[in-house]
C-alpha cells in the first residue's frame, strides 16, 4: 500500500491518534493530517482542568512531541482549512485552492461551541472554551478579584468556575435549569455539584435566563454586565459561555454524506461513503453493545475510536464497542463516569456510599441491569463498573448499594438460561 494516500481532516486528538494507529498497524503509504488551527494536535481536557488551573505546563497538552510527525512520515499541515470534499474525484479542497487526492478519508472535525444568541454577545471579554487559544485567553482573565460570570452549568461551565475560584476570582454561575447538570444526573446527584460550588463561594443562580450582555460604561466595546430576564444586572469583567457544542458537519453535509446529530457511521466508523470515515466528537456511531446510534463528546472517544477507524481504512475487521467514559475534577471532587443512560429513560438510581461526604458510587439500572456508573472520590472501580454493564446481568439493588458487598457479588442468581433483553429499544 506504499502508493496509497490516507487523508485525515481535523488535527485534534482523534486525528493524531488515527495517524499513530495507521503507522502502528504497519501502513507504509502517505498519511496527511490537515488542521485549521496553528497548533500541532493537542488534548482538550487540560484546557478546562490542569492547564487552565495552572497545575499543568503548556507542553503537556500536546498529543505528540514536535518531531514525532516527521519521524513517522506524517505530513502534518496546520493552518490548513478544508473547504470541500469531491467524492467523485476522491479529493479534498483546501482554503488556499489546493486539491489533495485520497484513497481513504477520515473526518475528525470535532465540534464547535454554541454561540450565545443575545444582544451584546460579540463584546470583548465574552469568551468560549474549546481551543488552546481560548484557554490561554481565559487563563489570562482569571485573576484575583476579577468578576467572572459563567453562563451554563454543564461540565465546562463548572470546571471553569472551579478554576476561577482557585485563581481568586469572584464567580457567578447562571443556569436555566433548576440545578446544574440536572438533565444529565437527575436531582439527587445534581444537588451534590450545586452544594460543592456554593460551599466554595460560587454564587449559583438556577432557573434564570440571560436577556442581554451590556457594555462597560467606560469601554463600550467590552462587556460590563449580564442582564437577566427579570431585569437583574450582574457586573462582569469576564463572561464565559458554556452552553454546549454542535458537531462540525458542514463538510460532510456539503458532499451529501448522511448526517444526523453528527456524521452517521456504522460500528466500524464508516460513513454512507465506504471510503470516508469519521471519529471523535463529530461521529454519530452505531454502538453494538448499546444497540443504537450514539455521539459522545468526550475525550475517551477521541482517544480510542481512531484505532478502529485505522483498522477499517486498512480493510481489517474492527468494531468500536467501548463504553462511553468521561471524568471531571472540581475542587476536591474527582469523578469518573462509565456507560450510558438516556436523560428521559427514567432509569433506577442506586447510590453506594454517602453523597453528603461526596464519596460514593452511583449506578443507573434499566430493567434491573446496570447501564451506567459514576464513582465520586472512590477510585479503582472503573473496571468493575464496566464489567457489570457489559455482563448485562440483573443485579440486586440492595446488594449493589451495600458497601459491605463486593461489586463482583451483586448479581441476582440465575434461575434459567434466558438471554438478557436487548437494549436496542431504549429511547
Amino acid at each position: 500500500m506504499s502508493d496509497t494516500t490516507f487523508v485525515i481532516v481535523g488535527a485534534g486528538l482523534a486525528g493524531a491518534k488515527a495517524a499513530e494507529a495507521l503507522r502502528t498497524e504497519g501502513f507504509d503509504g502517505d498519511v496527511v493530517l490537515l488542521g485549521a488551527e496553528p497548533h500541532r494536535p493537542y488534548e482538550r481536557p487540560p484546557l478546562s482542568k490542569g492547564y487552565l488551573q495552572g497545575s499543568a505546563e503548556r507542553d503537556t497538552v500536546f498529543v505528540h512531541p514536535q518531531g514525532w510527525y516527521a519521524e513517522h512520515r506524517v505530513d502534518l499541515r496546520v493552518d490548513t482549512a478544508v473547504t470541500a470534499i469531491d467524492r467523485g474525484a476522491h479529493e479534498v479542497l483546501t482554503g488556499d485552492g489546493g486539491r489533495l487526492r485520497y484513497d481513504k478519508l477520515l473526518l475528525t472535525t470535532g465540534a464547535a461551541p454554541r454561540r450565545l444568541p443575545v444582544p451584546g454577545a460579540d463584546l470583548s471579554g465574552v469568551l468560549y472554551l474549546r481551543s488552546l487559544d481560548d484557554s490561554d485567553r481565559l487563563k489570562a482573565a482569571l485573576r484575583p478579584g476579577a468578576r467572572v460570570v459563567v453562563i451554563g452549568a454543564g461540565w465546562i461551565g463548572l470546571e471553569t468556575a472551579a478554576a476561577a475560584r482557585a485563581a481568586g476570582a469572584e464567580v457567578t454561575v447562571l443556569e436555566h435549569a433548576a440545578l446544574p447538570l440536572l438533565r444529565v444526573l437527575g436531582p439527587q446527584l445534581a444537588r451534590v455539584f450545586a452544594d460543592l460550588h456554593t460551599e466554595h463561594g460560587v454564587d449559583l443562580r438556577c432557573g434564570v435566563t440571560v436577556r442581554e450582555l451590556r457594555p462597560d460604561p467606560t469601554d463600550h466595546a467590552a462587556v460590563g454586565a449580564v442582564q437577566l430576564a427579570d431585569g437583574t444586572e450582574l457586573v462582569a469583567d469576564v463572561v464565559l459561555v458554556g452552553i454546549g457544542v454542535t458537531p462540525n458537519v458542514d463538510l460532510a453535509r456539503s458532499c451529501h454524506l448522511d448526517v444526523d446529530n453528527g456524521i452517521l457511521v456504522d460500528r466500524r466508523l464508516v460513513s454512507s461513503d465506504s471510503d470516508i470515515l469519521a471519529a471523535g466528537d463529530v461521529a454519530n456511531a452505531f454502538h453494538p453493545t448499546l444497540g443504537r446510534q450514539l455521539r459522545v463528546e468526550h475525550w475517551a472517544n477521541a482517544l480510542h475510536q481512531p484505532a478502529v477507524a485505522a483498522a477499517a481504512m486498512l480493510g481489517r475487521s474492527a468494531d468500536y464497542d467501548r463504553l462511553p467514559y468521561f471524568f471531571t475534577d472540581q475542587y476536591d471532587l474527582g469523578m469518573e463516569y462509565t456507560g450510558y443512560t438516556h436523560p428521559d429513560s427514567n432509569d433506577q438510581l442506586v447510590v453506594r456510599g454517602d453523597t453528603a461526604t461526596r464519596e460514593f458510587i452511583a449506578f443507573w439500572l434499566h430493567d434491573g441491569r446496570v447501564v451506567a456508573g459514576m464513582n465520586v472520590n472512590v477510585w479503582d472501580v472503573t473496571e468493575p463498573i464496566r464489567a457489570l454493564i457489559e455482563s448485562a446481568e440483573e443485579v440486586d439493588p440492595a446488594r449493589l448499594g451495600d458497601l459491605d458487598v463486593p461489586l463482583t457479588d451483586v448479581a441476582v442468581p440465575r434461575t434459567g438460561h434466558a438471554a438478557p433483553p436487548s437494549r436496542s429499544g431504549r429511547a
